[in-house]
């Protein structure tokens, strides 16, 4: 009886705590990245690696939580997109640093921009993550800066390809081209990831009003 009460009992402290230490890891595993940026070794990688896995670990106990929870604060589909965006953030910036280490590539000027604008978004979104239950409006103000956050970072993409494929002049170029653009291609996924996680608050926000 006493698993079925559990079951039954609302854990809106759990998830949103689950949620918010997820936060936290997006904001540690970009300040890895820039650390990475500023010196690429494997002390700087193997910090990002430890962050992304400690991350999928409390992301894990949510979904187990999750699952084993009838009664949650907030709907189980919101509580489930938010952490999933949130997770896919994390590891997107994670292969981020993995993919330079791989191809053995020294980080261009816009990797360094977009990395810059990914920390804010991050920060933001755990911003929005803490005050979205007792300040549901000022969250929405922090996903809000979130979403405008990832149009900058759209733009600097779309403009770091369109210098990156102006006339390669060997095959040695093209490779590095090509490893370039891959390395843009996860932070420009980061950054959508983190669009998607502040829609979801901006969804929960919506639902509560």
């Amino acid at each position: 009886m006493q698993w079925f009460k559990r079951f039954l009992k609302p854990r809106q402290n759990d998830f949103l705590d689950l949620m918010i230490r997820q936060g936290e890891f997006a904001v540690a595993v970009v300040e890895a990245l820039q650390a990475y940026l500023k010196k690429q070794n494997d002390k700087k990688s193997i910090r990002a690696r430890q962050l992304e896995n400690e991350a999928d670990e409390v992301q894990r106990i949510l979904v187990h939580d999750l699952m084993n929870t009838f009664v949650t604060p907030i709907d189980r589909e919101d509580i489930f997109s938010l952490s999933r965006a949130l997770d896919n953030f994390i590891d997107y910036v994670y292969d981020t640093v993995e993919e330079l280490e791989i191809f053995d590539l020294e980080a261009q000027g816009p990797v360094l921009v977009i990395a810059d604008l990914l920390h804010e978004m991050a920060s933001e979104l755990h911003l929005a993550l803490q005050r979205l239950i007792d300040h549901p409006g000022v969250a929405s103000e922090h996903a809000r800066r979130v979403k405008s956050l990832e149009n900058r970072v759209e733009d600097v993409y779309r403009h770091s390809l369109a210098e990156l494929f102006q006339g390669p002049q060997d095959i040695a170029q093209v490779m590095e081209i090509l490893k370039t653009r891959e390395v843009l291609r996860h932070l420009s996924n980061a950054a959508d990831q983190g669009d998607i996680a502040a829609d979801t608050i901006m969804d929960i926000v919506v639902k509560w009003s």
